[in-house]
């Protein structure tokens, strides 16, 4: 089974203090919605480029082998800006031997599979990763 997701540019559902239907005044904080896997993962990602960079395309495929089962992850992250595209370079540079540590989930794998560089009109840069994700017991 593979997901695809685009995901739009949103505030942090931790922050959001938008009037909830159901609680009686304004500004009361919403309550916590459940975060997936993916969105963890996309988190953990931008988290090594400093939180610079977007997330463009990010697809998911069910994984498994005779004694593991998991999920691959293919990401396509944007990064625009001088300081962007530097955050970037270190995401290409540290992403293979990073230690993520995300809840019930080994990182098996982690490579860039395509870099493409952009100068003008401006700095920019698109980055395509895959990720291994086993489930841990």
């Amino acid at each position: 089974m593979q997901r695809e997701a685009i995901i739009p540019a949103r505030a942090d559902a931790r922050t959001d203090t938008r009037a909830d239907e159901h609680a009686g005044e304004v500004g009361t904080p919403r309550r916590k919605t459940c975060r997936t896997l993916s969105d963890r993962l996309r988190d953990a990602v931008l988290a090594l480029a400093d939180g610079h960079g977007s997330v463009k395309r990010h697809t998911e495929k069910a994984w498994a082998s005779i004694t593991f089962a998991g999920t691959r992850h293919e990401l396509l992250l944007v990064f625009e800006g001088v300081e962007a595209v530097e955050a970037g370079e270190t995401l290409v540079a540290d992403l293979p031997t990073h230690e993520f540590a995300i809840p019930r989930q080994l990182v098996a794998d982690a490579v860039v599979t395509a870099v493409d560089h952009t100068l003008l009109p401006a700095p920019r840069m698109e980055v395509a990763c895959e990720l291994l994700l086993l489930e841990d017991a």
